[in-house]
């Protein structure tokens, strides 16, 4: 595998883990960046490493940023992820995960609960590295990253808590 493979893989994972959240997530693409990786001398091995963001622009109430970050780390465990850290934050909290191959994925909650997810590839043989694919479910917004969400939906932006489970009878 080269940059430009890891890239198309780090693509897939993060398309993989929207298409798994429903109600739909609306989305956009935030900076993607690839960099030289080094050796303990820093000199360069011929080798990089690609990061790349995604900005959830639909407003997630606090009510349900916790069912958000289940699903995304129920979807990652189900894929063979390796959930490496949690975040437990009130306010910011995060997931981290690893795939089999030591992809370094993370899902978290900004400011003003704005979702993130992004997704780090181990050093691979240097190559060039397309912009991301995928076409996002929104508009390119003018202004520096990360735009504020906007986008309401009747699930993910309700204030009303979810309804707690009901006990299983035998």
């Amino acid at each position: 595998m080269n940059m430009r493979q890891a890239a198309e893989k780090a693509d897939a994972v993060m398309q993989q883990t929207l298409s798994d959240v429903t109600p739909r997530l609306r989305w956009n693409h935030g900076p993607s960046n690839d960099h030289i990786c080094a050796d303990f001398k820093y000199d360069a091995t011929g080798t990089g490493r690609v990061r790349r963001r995604i900005a959830i622009m639909t407003v997630v109430s606090a009510e349900r940023r916790g069912s958000l970050l289940g699903v995304v780390e129920r979807s990652w465990k189900a894929r063979g992820y390796r959930i490496t850290s949690v975040d437990t934050d009130p306010d910011l909290p995060a997931i981290f995960a690893s795939t089999p191959d030591n992809f370094q994925m993370r899902v978290a909650v900004g400011n003003a609960g704005q979702f993130f997810l992004s997704i780090t590839t181990p050093c691979f043989p240097e190559s060039p590295v397309p912009a991301p694919a995928p076409v996002p479910n929104t508009p390119h917004r003018a202004g520096g990253y990360p735009q504020p969400p906007d986008i309401h939906d009747h699930f993910w932006s309700s204030r009303d808590p979810l309804p707690a489970p009901s006990p299983s009878t035998p």
